[in-house]
Formats: structure tokens, sequence, C-alpha cells
């Protein structure tokens, strides 16, 4: 199973009007990081950035001189995240903005049914919150101390944490190959018989000569109506 965990950050809250400036995704398979990411600051295309977004995130216009736009790393995304669910934080913000994205390059959105949303899961696992990203690395214990501002990449390894922790911790994340049996013509699998071996000579007995008799002189002192001496007389 592939998933991409990823997070945004934008010029400001108007998916319509405002842009992505930063993209990070990392890859779980099996609900492990792979290894494999994708991180990229991106030009805005003239957009300005707002003082209360800069402020979250920190980046400025001069952080994204000479970026690449979006439409110059869309074929690279779309590779990274082909047959993934993706995963994100309030995914309903991000999705917006990536959506947007792909709309003004004419490429079809996203459907809901390939994202899954952590503050979602958070919310009915805590109902009574909080359940920001920092407040839920408080609550698994996930060191978040480096993290002074917003950023697209960071924040992606930290929900990827979270996210384990939301679906069942670490144990959730050991999946075993299962055993395909083989399956008749009616769609119902058949049983499948095993071959098991025979031992070449019997074991020789655990039980010496002398705990025998030892045990048989106990029974016998516990009288005829003892559950051990009737199950001998058996």
């Amino acid at each position: 199973m592939r998933e991409i965990i990823f997070d945004t950050e934008t010029t400001g809250l108007d998916a319509r009007e405002d842009r992505i400036i930063e993209l990070g995704c990392i890859e779980l398979v099996n609900r492990f990081p792979t290894g494999r990411t994708f991180h990229h600051y991106i030009d805005p295309q003239g957009r300005q950035i707002h003082a209360d977004a800069q402020a979250v995130h920190g980046i400025g216009a001069a952080d994204l001189v000479g970026k690449p736009k979006f439409g110059d790393l869309a074929e690279e995304f779309l590779e990274f995240i082909d047959g993934a669910k993706l995963v994100a934080h309030n995914a309903g913000f991000d999705m917006g903005f990536i959506n947007a994205e792909f709309a003004r390059l004419g490429h079809p959105a996203v459907g809901p049914e390939r994202v899954v949303d952590t503050l979602a899961l958070a919310r009915r696992k805590h109902p009574m919150g909080p359940n920001s990203l920092d407040a839920l690395c408080r609550r698994y214990g996930i060191d978040n101390s480096h993290r002074s501002k917003h950023g697209a990449l960071l924040d992606s390894e930290l929900l990827a944490e979270v996210y384990i922790e939301l679906i069942g911790g670490k144990q959730a994340a050991l999946i075993l190959d299962s055993i395909a049996l083989p399956v008749a013509a009616d769609g119902v699998a058949e049983a499948t018989a095993v071959a098991l071996s025979v031992r070449p000579s019997p074991l020789p007995p655990r039980l010496t000569d002398a705990e025998l008799a030892a045990h048989a002189r106990l029974v016998e002192s516990l009288g005829e109506k003892a559950l051990w001496a009737q199950m001998r007389s058996q």
C-alpha cells in the first residue's frame, strides 16, 4: 500500500486567488517511510504573499526568485503521487489549492476518494481536542522542537508520525503477507492438504521409571474416589 503524506504553504487562504509557494511530500509504503520525497519552493507568478501567511511560514518573495512555476513541476508531481492515497492535515485546504493549480493547467482534479484527512481522523479519535499538528505531536510524544515555523516538508515528516499513531500506533505498520489459497471455479477458496512428515523414531520418554513409580504411589494414597484413580482405571 502506497501513501503520500503532503503539505502546502501558500500566499494566503483563498485557493481561487492565492498560490502554492511550497509543496512537500514524503512516500509511505505499507505505512513505513521509504526515504523518497518531493519538495519544491514555487514561484507564485506575481501573487503577493499576505503578511499573515508569511508570519506563519516565514517565506518571503525574495526566497522564491528563480523558483519553478507549478506548471513546471506538475508532471513530476503527478508521477510522484500516481496510484497513491494522499494524506494531509486539514486536507480540504491543501487539496483546494492543489486542484486550483491543476484547473489552471486544464488538468482533472484529484478526487476526494483518494484523500485522507488526518484532522478528521484526530477529531473522531480525540473529540475534546486540541487537534492541531503541534497538539498531536505533544499528545503522541513526537519531537517537534525544531519547528519554529511551518514548512511543507518538515510538517509532512511530523504528520507521517502522527498519522501512524492515529491509525493505531507503530504496530499498525506491521503488515504480514497473506497466504493465497487455491480458488475453485465458484470463487470459494479450496482447502489445501498439508503433508505431515513422520518421525523416523519416536522421541524418548521424558519421565523416568522412578518418577512414574512415585506418581503411582501418590495416586494410590488419594483413595478410590480420587479423580486420578478414576482416570487410571479407564
